[in-house]
């Protein structure tokens, strides 16, 4: 029976890069070796042949003469021991580092034959990186970027920030880390979120918070003031008459969004009467008539 062409064996092109080469092998490694599959009477036969067909190509020299005489430049239709690369040479490495450990530690299954003092696969470091969001977008989520340095090159990746986020919580982006060694996958990016201030907001939790000036006459008469939310634009609030400064009064659902229930804080306005600084002649003698129609002091048990 003819043997198949060794890139086809392994699932790749003929201009395909050595690394491509590798990757192909350890999946089908993994997929056919006959401790893996004992049940499946071809599972040997199928493992020899992918690893005769990497013997083949992951070295240069080999890999050239294949593409220039086929079968025949490796003797013919036998093609030798499909494991000879495993001892040395440019194709050669370590089985159980290929195999993801999967004999539970006990070594090379070809009684050691891959080559001593090679370095394990080993994952990479994680990476540290620090980034300050807008307001809004930590209290209902979106995308910002991060910038980093790699050698003198610069690279921007997409961070996802979930709806609610902390000041001071991190994110974690999967192999965006170090590279690992080995041939092992890269480390993690842990980054750190900050979250600027807004001019008007503050979060307390879930909750929002935003001051709201009014006039005596507003707080002590009541009034419909103007009030700013963060993403509703600007709602109507009724202030009750006899409203004293730093009473709070609430929006119900307009604070920060909970990505894990889909739930809503609240906005709660707090009140500040504004006192004018500079009062005319007029505005003044009303103030005085005022002080003598309510003579009472606030103050008044206060301390007692």
């Amino acid at each position: 029976m003819s043997k198949r062409d060794f890139y086809e064996v392994l699932g790749v092109s003929r201009s395909a890069s050595q690394d491509e080469i590798r990757k192909a092998y350890k999946k089908l490694a993994k997929k056919f070796h006959p401790d893996v599959k004992p049940a499946d009477p071809d599972a040997e036969k199928k493992f020899s042949e992918i690893t005769e067909a990497y013997d083949a190509l992951s070295d240069d020299a080999k890999r050239k003469a294949y593409d220039q005489f086929g079968h025949a430049a490796r003797g013919g239709a036998g093609g030798g021991n499909p494991f000879q690369g495993f001892g040395g040479g440019g194709g050669s490495f370590d089985l159980d580092d290929i195999l993801g450990g999967m004999f539970g530690g006990g070594g090379n299954p070809f009684g050691g034959g891959g080559r001593r003092g090679q370095a394990r696969t080993q994952k990479g470091q994680d990476a540290k990186a620090e980034i300050t969001v807008p307001f809004i977008v930590a209290v209902e989520g979106g995308e910002h970027s991060v910038s980093l340095q790699n050698g003198s090159k610069s690279e921007r990746l997409s961070v996802k920030i979930p709806a609610g986020i902390e000041d001071g919580q991190s994110i974690r982006l999967a192999g965006q880390g170090n590279p690992g060694s080995g041939g092992g996958p890269a480390g993690d990016l842990i980054v750190t979120v900050h979250i600027a201030t807004h001019p008007w907001f503050r979060r307390d939790g879930q909750n929002l918070l935003v001051d709201v000036p009014i006039s005596p006459s507003e707080a002590a008469l009541g009034a419909k003031v103007d009030v700013p939310t963060l993403t509703e634009g600007t709602v109507v609030l009724t202030v009750p008459s006899g409203t004293s400064s730093g009473a709070k009064l609430r929006l119900r659902g307009k604070g920060v969004l909970n990505h894990k229930t889909g739930d809503r804080g609240d906005q709660f306005v707090v009140l500040k009467i504004s006192v004018p600084k500079d009062l005319s002649e007029e505005a003044r003698a009303l103030y005085e008539k005022l002080a003598e129609l309510n003579p009472r002091d606030p103050r008044d048990g206060l301390w007692v």
